[in-house]
């Protein structure tokens, strides 16, 4: 099978130690559509920001790159391999 590229919004909120954290991932049909969906969120009750960003590989081995940054928005964190 040949390798699926998903795209996904994902918001950030402050956790209770106000660090910021990783809200519920949505995956979009499309990078303008995980683009908007993120804005979005970015702007959603108890958001700090959030990010739109890609991921591609097989589905069938499970095999899949790094995910590659589309935008951020708002206040999210420099370092996002840390989360």
């Amino acid at each position: 099978m040949s390798d699926v590229t998903y795209y996904v919004a994902m918001p950030f909120l402050i956790d209770a130690d106000g660090s910021p954290v990783a809200g519920t991932a949505e995956e979009c049909q499309t990078s303008t559509a995980a683009l908007r969906r993120a804005e979005i969120l970015a702007h959603g009750a108890g958001h700090i920001g959030a990010v739109a960003f890609s991921r591609s590989g097989d589905p069938m081995t499970g095999e899949f790159g790094d995910a590659r940054l589309l935008r951020k928005f708002g206040n999210v964190p420099e370092d996002l391999g840390t989360l």
